[in-house]
């Protein structure tokens, strides 16, 4: 399983996420990204940066509602060089505009509306939306499962899995402990989100610190794998 650490806490990326990036360098984090949110733009290029000479893979996440947000967020993503886009919906768009980087796109399945986001869809709708992003050539999906509003996170996920074939499925928002990583590892998820439960010091006991709290993420990653 593979831990992507979010800079981020309540769906925006926090003001200090250059000091907080250097708290966790080197504690073996080697995935790592931000929402689109939070901070300026020239902040997330030196970011992008650090993170990359870091060793680590970035991503952005982008939280924008609207069709022009969201391309201006794409757009933003090539401009800062980020490597793993996640989030949105407009297939087609995003991938054009991708087309010319390096980047890859993990859009959302399922019906996310608003922010902080919730996800509508049955289990149905999330395979077909999977198996319909596969084929239009993402290598995986963004499946908020915990923010469902219609159906059992753990149901998504197996769904996703499902219509992924062997496509690769993070799972995003609300997993704030060890027991759920372990639930969505046997269910079929390949990597994870963790930010605010990190930011607040309520994934493990024993310590408060980022980089302590980061480490046992990395311990639990271990073992569900």
């Amino acid at each position: 399983m593979d831990f992507i650490f979010m800079l981020t806490h309540g769906d925006k990326t926090v003001s200090n996420c250059l000091e907080v990036f250097d708290e966790i360098n080197g504690v073996g984090v080697s995935h790592i990204g931000f929402k689109d949110v939070g901070v300026d733009q020239d902040t997330l290029k030196i970011l992008t940066r650090r993170i990359k000479d870091s060793g680590a893979i970035s991503y952005l996440e982008v939280v924008s509602t609207t069709p022009e947000a969201i391309r201006e967020s794409i757009k933003t993503a090539t401009d800062i060089g980020i490597d793993r886009v996640l989030g949105g919906q407009d297939i087609e768009s995003a991938l054009a505009a991708l087309s010319n980087s390096e980047a890859t796109y993990y859009p959302f399945p399922g019906r996310p509306v608003g922010h902080p986001t919730r996800l509508g869809g049955s289990p149905e709708d999330i395979e077909a939306d999977c198996a319909r992003y596969r084929d239009a050539g993402c290598p995986g999906v963004d499946l908020l499962a915990y923010r469902a509003n219609e159906a059992n996170p753990l149901d998504l996920v197996k769904a996703a899995r499902k219509g992924l074939g062997d496509g690769y499925l993070i799972v995003a928002g609300s997993i704030e402990s060890p027991e759920r990583i372990t639930a969505i590892a046997e269910a079929g998820a390949d990597a994870f989100t963790i930010g605010t439960a990190v930011f607040d010091n309520v994934f493990a006991s024993g310590g408060n610190t980022i980089a302590y709290q980061c480490q046992e993420v990395l311990k639990v990653c271990g073992s569900a794998s």
